[in-house]
């Protein structure tokens, strides 16, 4: 394994602050910056690409040393303690950072479960909101998160924190070009004959809990601003409320506790049966 030394902000450093910064270049680069133990230790463990880590020599715990030895790189590159906290987004400086690259998005490169559960996010703006999305679809079984339309980035360094582990353990596909997600929907339609898809709304409209959510399913879950887009609504099969008291002022949910909330309905009906 190859060790380059990086002793000042010069070119090769600004490339990890890009990847970190700069959306576009990431995509030119087809990497991404990933820390925090959780993240390295799923992305090792799901067999990521993990193209070269980044540390300080002299600042490694065993489990860091480990790391380094146990995960094949094509390069790694070891900083000065103050570049290390320069680049850092941690108030306490990760001991360990690797550029880890990203995966096809492939519908059909998913292997789904006998029932599958599949949720759609529609033009996520909030990286926070899709990091919890994320998190909540791994927690609660999900087999895979779609993201569709322009939205904020799947692999921005807050989406991926905010996912914790998750991000690297649940597969999330982002599909551009809806005609490939009809496509694949009917596909899933003829594969599963009970197949069902259920959008959310904030109209007073038949209460989740009234569902069958035990077949296999899609939850469409739209936008936080503008909600789910029409084209999606008129392909749902039936439009979900999640009941809120009388009393309240709130007129709707974040989406990520909806989805949430909507998710655990899946899980709680089936474990039923």
């Amino acid at each position: 394994m190859k060790e380059t030394f990086i002793v000042a902000k010069d070119s090769t450093y600004q490339k990890f602050e890009v990847l970190k910064t700069n959306r576009n270049k990431r995509y030119k680069y087809n990497e991404f910056l990933v820390e925090g133990v959780r993240s390295l230790k799923e992305a090792a463990a799901k067999n990521w690409n993990i193209k070269s880590l980044i540390y300080d020599k002299n600042n490694l715990s065993d489990w860091a040393k480990g790391m380094i030895s146990e995960v094949k790189t094509v390069e790694n590159f070891v900083l000065t303690p103050q570049l290390m906290k320069d680049l850092s987004g941690k108030e306490d400086t990760s001991e360990l950072m690797a550029i880890i690259e990203m995966r096809q998005d492939d519908l059909d490169s998913v292997k789904l479960s006998d029932n599958p559960f599949i949720v759609l996010f529609d033009r996520p703006s909030n990286k926070g909101n899709l990091g919890t999305m994320i998190r909540s679809c791994d927690a609660l079984g999900a087999d895979m998160l779609i993201m569709t339309g322009h939205s904020v980035d799947l692999y921005d360094p807050d989406v991926v924190i905010s996912a914790m582990g998750s991000f690297f353990n649940l597969p999330v596909i982002r599909v551009e070009d809806n005609s490939k997600l009809y496509t694949f929907i009917d596909s899933l339609r003829q594969k599963y004959p009970d197949f069902k898809i259920f959008g959310t709304t904030a109209h007073k409209e038949y209460p989740v809990y009234k569902e069958d959510f035990t077949h296999p399913l899609m939850i469409m879950m739209g936008n936080e601003t503008m909600g789910l887009n029409k084209a999606f609504k008129d392909y749902c099969d039936a439009l979900c409320t999640i009941p809120m008291a009388e009393t309240s002022y709130a007129s709707s949910f974040n989406v990520a506790c909806a989805g949430s909330i909507m998710m655990y309905e899946v899980t709680r009906q089936r474990s039923l049966q």
